[in-house]
C-alpha cells in the first residue's frame, strides 16, 4: 500500500475541519459571543499506530477505512462542561457532517476515570478522483478532563498498558478531583464569561 496516497485525504479532511470549527470560535468573538469552542487540535494517526491496531483487532488491509474510524482524528476543547453539548449540538447542524456513532463518557466514564464525549462522524473530501467520505472520530472535553487524559496517556505509555495498581488508584481520585473542579466553575460560570468579557474588551481597546 502507497501510505502516503492513502493517507492524503485524512489529512485533507483534519485540516479543513480544523479551520472550519476554528472559525465557530472567531464567530463567537467576532459577535461577542460566549464560544463554547476553547480551542481546536488535530492529527492523523501514525502508521505505526496504524498497523498496530490492525494487528491487535486481526483487521485486514480493505478493512482500514470502515474498521479503524480513528484514523483522522480532532479534539475540541471546552471551558465548561455544557459547552461540551453545545459543540455536539453545533455538529448535529452542520450540513457536512453525518453522525455515525457517539459515545459519552462523561455520564458514562471509563473504569480508568477517562471522561470525554466521542463522535465519529463521516466527512465528505474532494480529491481528484471526485468525493470520498471520511470517518473522522472527534473528541470534546474540558481543559481539566484533557489535562487528565494526557496525563494518563503518557503513564500508559510509560507501563506499556499495565500501570501499577497504586499508580491507578491514585489516577482515579485525580479524575474525580478533576470532574469536581469542572463541576465548580461550572458554578460560577457567568461570572467567568463575564469577567472574560470584561478582559477581552480592554484588549480591543488597547489594539485601536
Amino acid at each position: 500500500m502507497d501510505w502516503q496516497v492513502f493517507l492524503n485525504p485524512y489529512s485533507q479532511a483534519v485540516d479543513e475541519l480544523k479551520i472550519k470549527l476554528k472559525g465557530v470560535r472567531e464567530q463567537c468573538v467576532i459577535e461577542n459571543r460566549h464560544s463554547p469552542v476553547e480551542f481546536v487540535t488535530g492529527r492523523v494517526k501514525p502508521i505505526a499506530s496504524i498497523l498496530d491496531k490492525m494487528k491487535r483487532k486481526n483487521i485486514l488491509i480493505n478493512e482500514i477505512e470502515e474498521e479503524i474510524q480513528d484514523i483522522a482524528g480532532l479534539r475540541i476543547m471546552c471551558q465548561f462542561v455544557d459547552d461540551i453539548y453545545a459543540v455536539i449540538e453545533l455538529l448535529r447542524k452542520r450540513k457536512d457532517l453525518d453522525f455515525v456513532e457517539e459515545r459519552n463518557y462523561i455520564t458514562h466514564k471509563k473504569e480508568s476515570g477517562y471522561r470525554s464525549f466521542h463522535v465519529v462522524v463521516s466527512y465528505p473530501v474532494q480529491t481528484v478522483d471526485g468525493e470520498k467520505r471520511i470517518l473522522v472520530e472527534i473528541q470534546i472535553r474540558t481543559l481539566a478532563m484533557n489535562f487528565w487524559a494526557t496525563i494518563e496517556h503518557s503513564l500508559n505509555y510509560k507501563y506499556e498498558g499495565a500501570i501499577p495498581m497504586n499508580i491507578q488508584d491514585r489516577l482515579q481520585r485525580a479524575a474525580e478531583a478533576a470532574f469536581r473542579l469542572d463541576e465548580e466553575m461550572s458554578l460560577i460560570k457567568g461570572e467567568i464569561q463575564e469577567a472574560q468579557k470584561i478582559f477581552d474588551q480592554k484588549e480591543k481597546r488597547k489594539r485601536t
